[in-house]
């Protein structure tokens, strides 16, 4: 074993916007400073080898993709096995989703069950991708004067419960998952 070697972590911050993170390679589609590598999102493959990142955050970007599956086998190809991957978007029914005209998918908090196969949905229809994700976590993000993130079980469950019915209480979810390989 080498002394003084440290193994650094790979992280990807996708679609970083002007959210420029220091410890990041920041990918956006547009050059802005601090932007680290430029390149379409809907352009596949994305300009990384296979299993290159530990961590990979998707913070409001996931909505503005036309193909969420093949988003999510690019995000899985370039994953290393148990990465973690976040991924943020605005809740299907919040003044958020749908005051933005870029917007062109809509989340719940079942969309990513898809992926995972301890949820039915992918148990039922495995074939909609080979991209395996386990769902470490689902975060409802609750607006008040700020955005409050809740990651309880024991309430976020009533609340995307009641999301179901009324408007504006969870305006985004978060999702912790980990990449299956």
């Amino acid at each position: 074993m080498q002394t003084g070697v440290v193994n650094r972590v790979a992280k990807l911050n996708v679609g970083c916007g002007r959210d420029i993170r220091s410890d990041f390679v920041n990918l956006d589609v547009v050059q802005l400073p601090g932007v680290n590598v430029v390149h379409d999102l809907e352009a596949f493959p994305w300009p990384f080898e296979d299993s290159t990142f530990d961590e990979i955050h998707l913070i409001n970007v996931l909505e503005h993709l036309p193909d969420t599956i093949r988003t999510l086998e690019e995000l899985h190809r370039i994953s290393k096995p148990g990465a973690t991957v976040i991924v943020r978007v605005p809740f299907w029914n919040s003044p958020d989703m749908l005051a933005d005209p870029t917007h062109k998918k809509s989340f719940s908090e079942r969309t990513l069950n898809f992926f995972d196969p301890d949820f039915p949905e992918c148990k039922d229809r495995p074939y909609y991708s080979n991209a395996r994700f386990k769902i470490e976590r689902k975060y409802a993000y609750v607006r008040m004067r700020y955005y409050l993130k809740i990651g309880i079980p024991l309430l976020t469950i009533p609340l995307f419960f009641l999301a179901r019915f009324m408007g504006a209480i969870v305006w985004v979810i978060e999702f912790k998952m980990t990449a299956r390989k």
